[in-house]
């Protein structure tokens, strides 16, 4: 009991240790009521594997202030099972901790009490996995604090999984990959998305697992010395032109490299981009003048650049990609990105309230970040228009596929969208503006009039011609589509139509 005490008391230490880093003047008197609150209320609780219940709730918040979480929604965590697993109720927290605090464990209690209630109405496993996906994309719209919190709830049972039955342990690694990745990934926090991938991948394909963690772990000594190598020439050229920048080396994860071999049907060995350098500079202009160095330095890849500093990825990450070829003809890859672009690209929406708006409150930046997320406002409005859960899960999916090919096309007036490979012009056109698309005759693709079913490519201009006098879109449009948008927009169109 007193190993257990002890345990407990060094995790809160280190929660406040963690906490301190970020906010050093913090006042932490309702961090310790609730560690008080919530300590007493799970005294009697214990997890399969033996230890207190506590320890889990205590894990979860360290990983919100990991990633620099506001107090209050650390102290949510800390209490996210009392409501649900004890006597206490949200009104009680509502008067001890204040309402901030009860709403957002009141949002995880009812998500996991949807997710419960779900799982009791016989649906078949797909139906039961999409309704669940369904719950989640919901709770976002009252809080995304209320996500992440799950998000952090998951990864540490994740984490935990050893004392899980075999088949548990497989079923829960699913439902992870399907759902709660995809969140991860696409609210940008991909910190806690590739661990959360790595995790199920060792239960779902244990073997591939072993073999690209073995083979890795044998080939770390002479990856080291060729990138310590590599870093050395690089920082040197970049000081030699003035460039302040860190050259960091980042082994890509188990997942993404299994996800790469399996695409392009090639071998560990084959797979040449399993990790990358990261040059982090000070400024924009700093980015594409070390692109300029590197690329006299060493011969680039021919096709093997990306700008997603001029057309940023939907999930806001930015930086230079380029693929080099070493003096020993060996390639390797390099990213280029701002200090901003770098906590961006780990921490995703959370890091956009840092860079973007200081001074607010994680609630406020929620809020703020809502609105200006075009992906979250276009499924909060699936979500209030289709009742049909297969059809609210197609659209979510479409646009949540992450892993397929991104174009880019252009307006006349040099504007980007950004689609899923194999769009059309409809597509586009529906981008703009559900008006636009409604009221779309044709198009002119690169000076070339077109057919609205024309599929784009990459670096296509499209100006999209409309009739204001028109009825309405070709109710055939719908099998030529490729995004949730303008599948949504048509179906809406359609049945009001009919």
């Amino acid at each position: 009991m007193k190993d257990n005490n002890d345990e407990i008391a060094k995790l809160y230490n280190k929660l406040i240790v963690q906490i301190k880093s970020y906010h050093p003047s913090s006042d932490f008197r309702m961090v310790r009521k609730a560690y008080e609150v919530a300590k007493e209320a799970h005294k009697n609780q214990f997890r399969k594997s033996g230890e207190p219940f506590f320890i889990h709730p205590l894990n979860v918040a360290l990983i919100l202030a990991e990633l620099k979480l506001d107090k209050e929604t650390i102290i949510a965590a800390i209490l996210h099972d009392v409501v649900e697993d004890t006597e206490i109720t949200t009104e009680y927290l509502e008067r001890e901790f204040g309402a901030e605090v009860a709403f957002l464990v009141d949002g995880v209690t009812k998500l996991a009490n949807l997710q419960m209630t779900v799982a009791h109405e016989c649906l078949s496993k797909e139906a039961l996995k999409q309704e669940s996906f369904r719950k989640l994309i919901m709770a976002m719209s009252e809080d995304i604090r209320v996500i992440i919190i799950k998000l952090a709830d998951r990864l540490h049972n994740m984490r935990t999984m050893e004392f899980q039955k075999p088949e548990r342990q497989v079923a829960i690694s699913k439902e992870t990959m399907d759902i709660y990745c995809p969140i991860a990934k696409r609210l940008g926090i991909s910190i806690v998305q590739t661990e959360l991938q790595d995790l199920s991948m060792q239960y779902i394909y244990p073997e591939a697992y072993r073999n690209i963690r073995m083979k890795i772990e044998e080939t770390e000594p002479d990856r080291r010395i060729f990138v310590n190598r590599m870093s050395a020439e690089i920082y040197a050229g970049l000081t030699e032109a003035d460039i302040g920048a860190k050259v960091e080396y980042a082994l890509k994860h188990y997942f993404s490299i299994y996800r790469k071999m399996i695409n392009k049907g090639k071998t560990l060995n084959e797979i040449y981009d399993s990790y990358a350098l990261k040059v982090i500079v000070d400024s924009v202009r700093d980015c594409y003048v070390a692109l300029g160095v590197l690329h006299d330095l060493y011969k680039p890849v021919p096709g093997r650049f990306k700008d997603f500093i001029a057309l940023p990825k939907v999930n806001m990450y930015q930086s230079l990609h380029t693929t080099l070829v070493a003096p020993d003809g060996t390639l390797f890859e390099v990213q280029i990105k701002t200090k901003e672009m770098h906590e961006v690209a780990t921490y995703g929406i959370l890091a956009h309230w840092k860079y973007g708006m200081p001074g607010k409150d994680i609630k406020t930046v929620s809020n703020s970040q809502k609105e200006k997320a075009e992906w979250l406002s276009q499924i909060l409005e699936w979500q209030q228009e289709i009742r049909d859960t297969d059809e609210f899960i197609d659209l979510v999916k479409q646009d949540f596929n992450l892993f397929s090919e991104t174009i880019y096309c252009f307006s006349p007036k040099g504007d980007a969208k950004s689609l899923p490979k194999g769009s059309t012009a409809i597509d586009f056109a529906y981008a703009i503006h559900s008006d636009i698309g409604d009221h779309a005759t044709k198009c002119i693709i690169n000076g070339k009039v077109s057919p609205m079913e024309t599929v784009l490519n990459n670096g296509d201009q499209v100006e999209i011609v409309t009739d204001e006098k028109r009825e309405g879109p070709v109710a055939e449009w719908i099998h030529f589509v490729k995004t949730g948008t303008a599948k949504n927009k048509l179906r809406h169109w359609m049945n009001e139509k009919h």
